[in-house]
């Protein structure tokens, strides 16, 4: 059987929830246990994620490929529950990369190369081979940006070309405003950015109304009037207050049924077990809720998707243990002149505080402070690639002595307790140049990292190029600091401990292979200490001791 194609585009503006969309797509697809697959492409040049900042564009995500890709596969991936490759990520600069390549291969040899039909065909040439590949029944495909978009009209023209050779089915995402003072929900701008789509030659066959509030059925009847579309094939996708709902809200409104018959699927029986599962995962309602807060101190706070797979893995291990999480998003420069013995009072009443990644020297003091804080008053603590890199830092300063501890990153200092990676010094390019993606670790037993992954060999993503510095594990480990984990050949650090309260850190991002269905191990053991902590539950053998140098 070929491959079926579902395209989702945005007909007003972008960010509203295209990711969640395709993802739901795909969840509910599977449910019918046919085999769907999301592809993404982004119209910008640059070939991947990799060198964009994250206040321009959101967390960038690891794969295990060590391919860096937008963050709505972070989504994929936390519906989908199963892993994704580069194959699936398809961006204006890896398509004008293969075209120019193309060109000077000698490939188009009389002929002057074109958007239509050199990069038209090239793209639907990709689409059908990744979708041959892996053997899909369907695939669903995000365009990026908004119809209309110089950047994506040559995507949106392939779509219209696949459509002519294959069965593709169009979902159009758009946004529904409600004025407050008017109470009335505007059909306006979506009836313009209908127009503007069919000026694209393309006819949605079934629309998504982004709300704040619930679609009214005089707003649904006017967008189908305007669309030629029944009503029913009018979507609600108001504010849910959990993105996990949205496959069930769509399942509530009978898009899975409309969509199989519209694809000419066979209509595979609805897949029980798969369907409670999710709906365990989602519905909330039942179930008694412990309250927690974590603390997340980083340096791109401002704009919570630079750390979206922190934020989900975080709730995934919360849910897992029935807590009600609330984030205290603490943004770290306000802490560089903050005093320990002041108490840092934006980290009061956390039970647990987390230093996510990153890059620079910006508020990098602040962290150091607030993991000091966390070791000093017992607080859980849990550090992520700079985290770890941080508490290291940390530890050197005010455990071990070593006052002028710090990167090499962020300064020329004598004790660089983290250092570059000795085969990144002769790296003059930045994209796709650091360690990337899947790496094995083996962790140490009776340590906080082996009983949270229950294993002594494990695998988690990386993206960073800096280390901890070999020249200094002795000290630290003398002055009480615990490696729990190395790479296989013992060479890197992998992750640290300190003794006397649940203290880790771990080069690596564990939030990037973290799901609804199975949330990350350490983020498990990280919000169970956090519990306990706020029930005044002792740490048992983590139980605290305060260093005299501390």
């Amino acid at each position: 059987m070929q491959t079926k194609y579902v395209v989702v585009l945005g007909s007003l503006l972008s960010g509203i929830g295209k990711g969640i969309i395709t993802s739901s797509i795909a969840k509910l697809l599977s449910m019918y246990n046919y085999r769907a697959m999301p592809l993404k492409f982004d119209g910008y040049l640059n070939y991947d994620c990799g060198t964009m900042n994250p206040f321009r564009h959101g967390e960038v995500f690891v794969l295990d490929d060590g391919s860096e890709v937008d963050m709505d596969f972070g989504t994929y991936e936390r519906f989908l529950n199963s892993d994704l490759n580069t194959s699936f990520s398809m961006t204006g600069g890896k398509v004008f990369s293969e075209i120019i390549s193309r060109e000077r291969k000698g490939d188009y040899l009389g002929n002057d190369v074109q958007i239509i039909p050199h990069v038209t065909d090239y793209i639907i040439e990709k689409i059908e081979t990744i979708s041959d590949k892996e053997k899909l029944d369907v695939m669903i495909i995000e365009v990026g940006g908004t119809v209309g978009d110089i950047e994506n009209n040559y995507f949106v023209e392939a779509m219209r070309q696949l459509a002519l050779k294959r069965k593709v089915i169009f979902v159009d995402l758009t946004y529904v405003p409600e004025l407050e003072k008017v109470g009335e929900q505007k059909t306006k701008p979506t009836q313009m950015a209908l127009r503007s789509m069919r000026q694209e030659g393309i006819e949605p066959d079934f629309i998504v109304c982004r709300s704040d509030k619930a679609l009214n059925d005089k707003a649904r009847r006017k967008i189908a009037l305007f669309s030629n579309l029944a009503p029913e094939r009018v979507m609600d996708d108001h504010d849910l207050g959990n993105i996990y709902w949205l496959p069930l809200h769509l399942m509530k409104q009978g898009f899975d049924k409309m969509l199989i018959k519209e694809l000419g699927l066979e209509m595979n029986s609805l897949d029980e077990g798969k369907l409670d599962a999710w709906r365990s995962i989602v519905d909330m309602k039942s179930r008694s809720k412990k309250p927690l807060t974590i603390s997340v101190v980083g340096k791109y706070v401002d704009l919570h998707d630079s750390y979206a797979s922190v934020k989900e893995a975080l709730s995934h291990a919360a849910l897992a243990y029935d807590a009600e999480l609330t984030i205290n998003w603490v943004e770290s420069e306000t802490l560089d002149e903050s005093s320990i013995g002041n108490g840092l009072e934006v980290l009061k009443g956390s039970d647990g505080i987390l230093v996510p990644g990153g890059f620079g020297g910006r508020g990098i003091e602040g962290m150091i402070k607030a993991i000091e804080y966390a070791r000093v008053n017992k607080i859980p603590y849990l550090g992520l690639c700079l985290g770890m890199q941080l508490m290291a830092i940390e530890y050197a300063r005010n455990v071990c002595g070593i006052r002028d501890a710090n990167s090499a990153e962020f300064a020329d200092c004598e004790n660089k307790i983290i250092d570059i990676m000795e085969e990144q010094k002769k790296i003059t390019t930045k994209g796709a140049t650091m360690r990337l993606g899947a790496w094995e670790a083996m962790l140490k037993p009776n340590t906080i990292a082996h009983s949270s992954y229950g294993a002594e060999a494990i695998s988690e993503r990386h993206r960073h190029r800096y280390e901890f510095n070999n020249q200094y594990r002795e000290k630290l480990e003398g002055g009480g600091l615990i490696v729990s984990g190395t790479t296989p050949d013992g060479n890197l650090v992998e992750f640290i401990e300190w003794s006397g309260s649940f203290g880790i850190g771990t080069q690596a991002h564990p939030e990037f292979k973290s799901r609804p269905e199975r949330p990350a191990p350490l983020f498990k053991s990280f919000i169970k200490s956090a519990l306990n902590k706020s029930a005044g539950i002792s740490g048992g053998k983590y139980s605290y001791t305060l260093s005299a140098s501390a």
